[in-house]
């Protein structure tokens, strides 16, 4: 069983080298990002469509499994007063059950604010409305696991 952890925790669990997963668990999807094995970049991957746990699990173990990773960076989404609701409820028990499945970590870090920056870039770049409800899941999912990666390295993981 994979352990649960606040990222700073996580970090003395993870091997030198290996790509992290970033998932931003929506009610309707989850959006998927990966990083290169040196944990530098995030980039989008997927957006998975909600269906089942089971089925939605089987899918991210599996993009996990391609890419070799090492981890798991999940989104938290943290009320802005800092308190956690329904939604960060339902990130713990996400990860709680995929825990149960594998054996790599899986880091929760604080997404406040990713879905209204990504959108903001997106609108920004002039992305049609039907073109950003197509990506934005991913594209938060590549700015967690991006936040999450700078974290690691300005603490000094390997």
């Amino acid at each position: 069983m994979g352990v649960i952890l606040p990222l700073a925790e996580t970090a003395q669990h993870l091997p030198a080298r290996g790509a992290l997963i970033g998932l931003d668990l929506g009610s309707k999807t989850i959006g998927v990002a990966s990083s290169d094995p040196d944990r530098r970049l995030a980039a989008g991957v997927e957006t998975i469509a909600r269906k089942t746990f089971t089925v939605d699990a089987k899918r991210v173990l599996a993009l996990a499994a391609e890419r070799s990773a090492a981890g798991f960076v999940l989104g938290l989404p943290i009320n802005m007063d800092g308190t956690e609701g329904p939604r960060a409820q339902a990130t713990r028990a996400f990860a709680r059950n995929l825990a149960k499945l594998t054996e790599l970590p899986i880091a929760l870090w604080d997404e406040r604010l990713s879905t209204a920056a990504v959108e903001r870039a997106l609108i920004e770049a002039d992305a049609s409305r039907k073109k950003r409800a197509a990506v934005i899941d991913q594209h938060a999912a590549a700015y967690i696991l991006q936040g999450a990666l700078d974290r690691l390295a300005r603490i000094g993981t390997p």
